[in-house]
């Protein structure tokens, strides 16, 4: 994941093939990683699964996840295990060495993520606000220091898709694997909160 390390800032953005746009069938997400200047640095793609898991869990269904480089090699694998609420995401390196996890935790008038390191210690917390949908908020001891933003894609693209585009604010002295979390958790809150009926 060299490439996030002198990074401040990435784009993620979720591919829609056709015949799912026409059809209506959720297929397996992909996603390409940029640079803030447009250009990408990362694919991602979700492997394996179930076709009925697909068709009758939907958005709740456990899925592993590649982020692979321009060769199609992976740099970080992402397993997300079947939870009805509490959802969870696991990161693993190109080795399958633990980085960490994020895992939602309850919350009536929020939505709210704790990011734990490899020793499973709390590093930080994602915060989205009820009057910001679109926003979650890096947050450490209170403090802000970055942010996730879903950004606007268009009229086309959000009224008849459920493509999404984010937007990833690292803090300023976020390590690499820290870097790797932030990005993982990019693709948690896209299927808990954006796949398939926009915000929930």
């Amino acid at each position: 994941m060299e490439r996030l390390e002198n990074r401040n800032k990435i784009l993620v953005t979720q591919k829609k093939e056709w015949g799912e746009i026409l059809s209506g069938f959720e297929t397996k997400n992909k996603y390409i990683v940029k640079d803030e200047n447009g250009q990408a640095i990362y694919l991602a793609a979700e492997i394996g699964g179930s076709v009925l898991a697909r068709i009758f869990l939907k958005a709740l269904r456990p899925f592993t996840l590649h982020v692979m480089d321009e060769k199609h090699q992976p740099v970080l694998k992402l397993q997300r295990p079947f939870r009805f609420y509490f959802h969870r995401i696991d990161v693993f390196d190109s080795e399958n060495n633990f980085l960490g996890h994020i895992e939602r935790q309850f919350s009536l008038f929020s939505r709210q993520y704790l990011v734990f390191n490899e020793s499973r210690q709390q590093i930080c917390q994602l915060y989205g606000p009820f009057i910001h949908p679109w926003t979650f908020l890096i947050k450490q001891r209170g403090r802000e220091l970055g942010k996730i933003t879903k950004k606007w894609s268009g009229l086309f693209k959000e009224g008849f898709t459920d493509a999404d585009n984010f937007a990833v604010l690292f803090p300023e002295e976020a390590t690499l694997t820290e870097k790797s979390l932030f990005l993982s958790a990019v693709f948690l809150i896209d299927f808990v909160h954006f796949e398939n009926t926009g915000n929930r």
